[in-house]
């Protein structure tokens, strides 16, 4: 898929992953529009690359259905969709203080998994209604999951379940929206500079860069959206999951 002059949503666009990805689809050309729920972050980012931007809360359907709206009257209508948005909060199941509530556990599912669905199915519905581009081609969607799909460690099983549902609906998807020109890809990335892990102390920070084998560091944002870039761009990548974690395979703690 050509970036250049497409209409692209990036949720969670105002910090983090989705920022960095925000910023270099717009300086590969695209019409971004910046999704997130702090209207602050989303119009600060949307300003500085000079895209649009857009509040609201991705697993709710009429906020999810304004921003594709949206985004579908830009351009030749939308073709790229990354679901960054997401929350990171942790419990156990049964911690010193009891169960982990239904409604911790419930609010990760909502956001992260139900939210990526949402905006998934909503860009899909429009962009299958676009023209076809000279390859057939027609939208492309990039969701986040994390290594936590695979290797969750104590206190990630809400984070880890929500992750988990958006790595296994990669293939179906994939399979599912094939024949409308759409292809789906997701990036399972390890260990990030985020905005969390910043406001850690820098020996923090080197302490977990330790674990990974190669290259033994964080890693850069721009590192997972030059990742995104190559899935949109790349038109044989379809239904696949890429970790992207210097090989790090997480410990139970």
């Amino acid at each position: 898929m050509k970036i250049e002059g497409s209409s692209a949503i990036v949720t969670g666009g105002g910090s983090g992953l989705g920022e960095a990805t925000a910023r270099l689809l717009a300086a590969h050309g695209a019409i971004v529009h910046v999704f997130d729920r702090n209207e602050k972050a989303a119009q600060q980012v949307a300003e500085d690359i000079g895209g649009v931007p857009l509040v609201g809360d991705v697993a709710n359907e009429e906020d999810g259905k304004r921003a594709v709206d949206k985004a579908a009257k830009a351009g030749d209508g939308l073709r790229i969709l990354v679901n960054c948005a997401g929350i990171a909060a942790a419990g156990r199941i049964l911690g010193r203080e009891g169960t982990l509530p239904l409604a911790d556990f419930d609010r990760v599912i909502r956001i992260n998994l139900v939210g990526t669905f949402n905006m998934m199915r909503l860009a899909a519905e429009r962009m299958a209604a676009a023209d076809e581009r000279e390859d057939g081609a027609r939208g492309v969607i990039v969701n986040t999951a994390s290594v936590a799909a695979f290797e969750g460690q104590v206190g990630q099983v809400a984070y880890s379940a929500s992750k988990g549902g958006i790595v296994s609906m990669a293939l179906p998807a994939a399979r599912e929206l094939g024949r409308f020109g759409i292809r789906v890809n997701t990036v399972a990335p390890g260990i990030f500079l985020t905005p969390l892990l910043l406001a850690l102390p820098k020996e923090t920070q080197d302490s977990l860069g330790t674990a990974i084998p190669y290259p033994s560091r964080l890693g850069n944002p721009a590192e997972f959206a030059e990742t995104v870039r190559f899935l949109i761009e790349n038109q044989y990548v379809n239904g696949e999951v890429i970790r992207l974690d210097g090989a790090l395979r997480m410990q139970p703690k």
